[in-house]
């Protein structure tokens, strides 16, 4: 409930510090008195956009700050707790605008994004302005006032949910399909770029191998003379080899070692010098044996490295790399038949989500019937109240399972028949202006009975009405006042004297300068105000008589 509104230098008021109680308040005033303007500056704290111009000529800022008290708010309590901003059974909204139009927001003292006082406000209060009415002409309005009334949240979420996913599915299919044609295409290249390679089946260090042995056999003959002539050099000469020469020295080496200990390393390293010399004669040796010069296999290796240089130079890779080349066609080849699969797979979800949203919109659909038929009997019963005897009021509600949105695939038209033997017609083409403020009035205030808002405001949602109709109209707020705080901003007396309570909004000129101000009026204040609601300036004694039975 909304229990303090404070007012700092917003348009043409300087300061107000208002307080309100529960139960209906009236709010009334000169035409032009500013009586809409608490309303507008509420809704700076509940995140409507602000303006530069909206603070007060002269002022450097606007501020505004309201509180409410939560103690039958669960909602609202939910919410600042998983916003961390708890303050037990009390919530502050505050919101300043400088005059170069920059502004911040408050909730209990933290700095929110206005989005956050947004959130928070539809918990805390519901404003039905003058013109809400003409809204309801339209079918989007007349469908969110039956959401509303049948408190669908959890299914519009579930119907919401489950169309963005079709969304989201149908464009991911979407984007598969078109490039399918170039994928069929890249895939015809891979499937005989691959079938190529997989024929010719290089191994991966196999270019090397060849390469390598390939280069051998090209030397073979050279390798295998010098290969002799260095065994020759080493163990074969007569005329002094490599060993025996090595032999003798290791002799003398041995005898000088005798004589001196201090030669024993070189005796040792000649020693090895023998070893290592024939060694190596015996790998050369052994090396010579297996030696052989085919010339079948030459040219076989010829060929094989001829192939992979040419497919290498088709594919723009170095030889050595062909291979590795082949593997990565394979894998992108196997990906892009994973990506046909893909695209059955993306139907089958497409299906699975369309299925999912027929199904949650369905529901909502029957629901809607369901709350539809409740309320034409609300509204009918509250029409014939407000002057139209013979009215009725039908919802009619079309279901078209091809017809998908965010909402459900359901429309809606407001049907109505002001009199008797008048066919229901949609609400657009038979109400009059003052027929469509009365039913529009009765729409809303039952529809505020079903919603958990803690407090809601009219701003002269009345226009259009007048005499045995108003009386109707103050005694429905006062109604729903009994259960709902109510602001309710009126010029019907009617309306007025069904108030709770009544404040008086006055609009004076002080040293030069415009100012509002709203206080709250006493039992004899409130008869003169009502008396010139009903008189005008001249208040008489039966102005006054009228008055005081209103009140009563």
């Amino acid at each position: 409930m909304l229990c303090q509104l404070s007012i700092n230098n917003f348009a043409i008021v300087r300061f107000l510090e208002l307080d309100f109680k529960a139960g209906m308040t009236s709010i009334t005033g000169e035409t032009g008195a500013g009586k809409s303007i608490a309303i507008d500056a509420l809704g700076l704290c509940l995140g409507n956009r602000s303006d530069a111009n909206t603070v007060r000529p002269g002022a450097t800022k606007t501020e505004v700050s309201a509180r409410f008290t939560l103690h039958d708010v669960p909602l609202a309590k939910r919410w600042l707790e998983d916003n961390d901003l708890d303050a037990e059974d009390e919530c502050i909204l505050r919101r300043t605008i400088n005059n170069d139009g920059r502004s911040r927001a408050y909730i209990n003292g933290n700095p929110v994004p206005v989005t956050q006082l947004k959130a928070i406000g539809q918990l805390l209060i519901g404003i039905h302005g003058q013109h809400a009415h003409h809204a309801m002409l339209k079918s989007e309005h007349q469908l969110n006032l039956l959401d509303s009334y049948a408190n669908h949240k959890l299914l519009l979420d579930s119907v919401s949910a489950s169309y963005q996913r079709c969304k989201q599915v149908e464009n991911e299919l979407k984007q598969l399909e078109q490039a399918q044609h170039e994928r069929i295409s890249r895939q015809q290249l891979l499937q005989y770029q691959v079938e190529e390679l997989n024929e010719f089946n290089l191994g991966l260090e196999e270019f090397d191998e060849i390469e390598q042995e390939h280069k051998r056999l090209a030397n073979g003959t050279d390798l295998i003379e010098r290969c002799q002539a260095g065994l020759h050099l080493l163990t074969e000469s007569d005329e002094g080899n490599i060993e025996s020469l090595l032999n003798k020295v290791t002799n003398i080496a041995d005898t000088l070692q005798g004589y001196d200990d201090s030669l024993a390393p070189i005796s040792t390293m000649l020693n090895e010098a023998l070893i290592q010399v024939q060694e190596s004669a015996s790998e050369i040796e052994s090396y010579l044996s297996r030696l052989e010069l085919d010339p079948e296999h030459f040219a076989f290796l010829e060929k094989r490295l001829s192939t992979a240089m040419q497919l290498a130079r088709k594919h723009h890779v170095s030889p050595d790399k062909l291979a590795l080349h082949h593997q990565e066609l394979m894998a992108e080849l196997a990906e892009l038949a994973g990506d046909e699969s893909k695209l059955d797979e993306i139907r089958m979800q497409l299906e699975a989500s369309q299925k999912a949203y027929l199904t949650n919109a369905q529901k909502l659909s029957q629901s809607r019937s369901r709350y539809a038929k409740e309320l034409d009997k609300l509204v009918t019963q509250s029409i014939h109240e407000l002057n139209m005897p013979k009215g009725k009021f039908s919802i009619q509600v079309i279901n078209d399972p091809a017809n998908i949105s965010m909402n459900g695939s359901d429309s809606i038209e407001f049907m109505v028949s002001t009199n008797p033997g008048q066919p229901l017609q949609p609400i657009s083409k038979v109400a009059s202006g003052g027929e469509l403020s009365r039913i529009g009035l009765g729409i809303q205030v039952i529809t505020a009975k079903k919603v958990a808002t803690p407090t809601l405001i009219f701003d002269e949602v009345d226009v259009g009405i007048s005499g045995p109709t108003a009386s109707v109209v103050g005694r429905m707020l006062r109604s729903l006042g009994e259960s709902t705080q109510v602001l309710c901003v009126t010029h019907l007396p009617q309306v007025a004297g069904n108030g709770h309570q009544h404040m008086f909004v006055n609009k004076f000129n002080k040293a030069g300068h415009t100012e509002t101000t709203m206080q709250a009026l006493d039992k004899d204040q409130r008869v003169n105000e009502l008396a010139r609601l009903l008189g005008g300036d001249v208040i008489t004694e039966n102005t006054l008589a009228n008055a005081r039975e209103l009140l009563q």
